[in-house]
């Protein structure tokens, strides 16, 4: 058996160790200059997505304008064709439902470039991160966002998710999503700060 005397003489051993453990930690999470955590360039891609939904807006918008321009009813009771539509909710409602759909497309096309994660940047100090993502429709890029770690919270882990690495940021709308296809740099330092779970 040991001793007491030992045993007690061993605990100021073990709190240094755990506080040169969590200086190290400290120390990691906390880098002296900026640190790139993820980079995945996909202007190409999102270019062509975006000339294709901005070709659909345009495609259903004169539709839009042909519905409601040409495709009037003609005049008349026309009993020989009960097929014939016998007033303008038909038109008003097709102009509206070929609108919706082309801004829909649209909206997509400028909204999931601003969610798909372009680069994560730790900056120094390690208690914030620069998210840095694609412009709308794919041209240029979105306005890169500084936010404190506290305020970002990972909803999967790297190794769990799928196909992306969805983020969380605090007082935003719809995730952000980190492509597994990109490069990440620092494995270990992203799992730790960026990558990390927090209840926000």
């Amino acid at each position: 058996f040991r001793s007491p005397t030992r045993k007690w003489a061993s605990l100021p051993s073990s709190m240094a160790a755990a506080r040169a453990a969590a200086a190290a930690l400290d120390a990691a999470v906390a880098p002296s200059r900026d640190v790139v955590l993820f980079r995945h360039d996909r202007t190409r891609f999102f270019r062509l997505a975006g000339l294709f939904c901005a070709s659909q807006g345009l495609f259903w918008a004169y539709l839009a304008h042909f519905a409601f321009t040409a495709l009037r009813p003609a005049p008349g009771p026309g009993p020989d064709d009960p097929l014939r539509p016998r007033d303008h909710k038909w038109r008003f409602g097709f102009t509206a439902s070929c609108l919706t759909l082309g801004s829909l497309i649209v909206g997509a096309g400028c909204l999931f470039p601003l969610r798909a994660v372009r680069r994560v940047t730790l900056l120094r100090g390690g208690s914030e991160a620069a998210i840095s993502t694609h412009g709308p429709l794919g041209l240029g890029r979105g306005r890169p966002l500084t936010v404190p770690l506290r305020h970002i919270s990972c909803r999967a882990h790297r190794s769990q998710a799928p196909a992306a690495v969805p983020l969380k940021l605090k007082g935003r709308y719809f995730y952000y999503l980190l492509d597994k296809q990109g490069q990440l740099c620092h494995p270990r330092l992203f799992d730790l700060t960026v990558g990390a779970y927090r209840k926000l």
